[in-house]
């Protein structure tokens, strides 16, 4: 068809003669209405970024001559952030004299790395960067899931508190 055809008929019907595809030999036009298709395209563009997943990564800091007890508690931070789903950047901070032993702080995060394997994976290996060493944890694909069923926790009411039958009070 001509181009002066196509225009003629846009005309008629009050509709935008556009081209598709301009590569295309001959080139492919199309009658329609321009100001719906761009709105149509910005809500799929719209709902294409919404069903997209955010990564989240948290940090957790540590030192290298850490307590047992501290240790404990920043571990099940990470085990925490982990069960939520999120990426762990775990950094341990040198200070003064500690710079001269790295491998205290590569043994912390090896350490860190063997007590969390199940829920998260290394992604990213221990590595100094000026005063901080630092490695990222990922969780494995499944660690979401078992995080939202250990805190649906089954067996319980609204309160959190257990049925006086559960319990065995009746008897």
């Amino acid at each position: 068809m001509r181009v002066e055809d196509a225009l003629r008929l846009a005309v008629e019907a009050d509709l935008d003669l556009v081209e598709v595809a301009p590569t295309a030999r001959p080139p492919v036009c199309k009658i329609m209405d321009y100001g719906k298709f761009k709105y149509e395209a910005a809500q799929k563009a719209r709902e294409s970024r919404r069903n997209q997943q955010q990564t989240v990564i948290k940090e957790q800091k540590l030192r290298p001559k850490i307590d047992d007890h501290d240790y404990e508690t920043k571990k099940k931070n990470v085990v925490r952030f982990l069960e939520q789903g999120s990426k762990v950047k775990v950094t341990i901070m040198f200070r003064g004299r500690e710079q001269s032993r790295p491998e205290l702080g590569f043994r912390l995060l090896q350490r860190l790395a063997s007590d969390i394997e199940e829920l998260g994976f290394v992604e990213t290996p221990a590595k100094q960067d000026g005063r901080n060493m630092t490695m990222v944890v990922a969780p494995h694909k499944n660690a979401k899931t078992r995080g939202q069923t250990k805190q649906d926790g089954g067996g319980r009411g609204r309160s959190g508190k257990q049925s006086a039958d559960a319990q065995g009070a009746g008897a």
